[in-house]
């Protein structure tokens, strides 16, 4: 099985990334994964660019985007992505859309298609804290995960996709207002080997309460 990996580089201010950096660290080959790994750029419509240049270089089985989600405690894969734009911040090329579709043509949202919750599951049996995220934001995580998902479902419906979250690392809470959760690098490095390994094992995901009643 061949896994395109990717990961944003740093935006916000902050000098790293770590859904980059814990991406470095994942092993090429896990097993029978053959893992592709991609950096991005925290851009709109360059990011889904880029991807989509490397889904139809590489022809991966399946597609995992990597995002940092600051304040978050865990790592989250992500539910679903919304058609929309809506910046609360400049992305690195000093972009900055509000309430716009990112596809005209494009569906309300589109769902993962990959086993999100066997995906927690595993990361949980990592040692690592999981869970089901429902929001990816309206930045270019957001973007990003629609447009890959629009871009399978209109071009590669046979090639699997989707998005998760890690926290802040250690060094990047530092100088931020408590609470400021973070994880240690190599955990969560770990925690996307997990969530690699379970896209590999499961076709279809496993049917488990991971839902939030807010």
């Amino acid at each position: 099985m061949k896994i395109l990996l990717t990961a944003f580089d740093p935006f916000g201010g902050d000098v790293i990334n770590p859904a980059l950096e814990a991406v470095k660290l994942v092993p090429d080959q896990i097993r029978d994964i053959e893992v592709i790994k991609l950096e991005v750029p925290t851009v709109f419509v360059k990011s889904i660019a880029k991807v989509k240049e490397a889904i139809e270089k590489e022809q991966p089985d399946a597609v995992l985007c990597i995002g940092q989600a600051g304040g978050r405690y865990d790592l989250t894969p992500e539910r679903v992505a919304i058609n929309l734009d809506d910046a609360r911040i400049k992305d690195n090329e000093g972009n900055q859309p509000i309430d716009q579709p990112i596809f005209e043509d494009g569906a309300p949202a589109y769902f993962a298609t990959l086993p999100i919750k066997a995906m927690v599951q595993s990361i949980r049996n990592a040692g690592i804290p999981a869970s089901v995220s429902n929001t990816a934001g309206t930045f270019v995580c957001n973007h990003l995960m629609y447009g890959v998902l629009y871009t399978l479902a209109h071009e590669y419906p046979w090639i699997r996709g989707g998005f998760m979250h890690v926290p802040f690392v250690p060094s990047q809470v530092v100088s931020r207002p408590n609470p400021a959760p973070c994880l240690g690098m190599k955990d969560i490095a770990v925690g996307i080997e997990a969530a690699l390994t379970a896209i590999a094992e499961h076709e279809q995901d496993i049917v488990t309460a991971e839902g939030k009643n807010h």
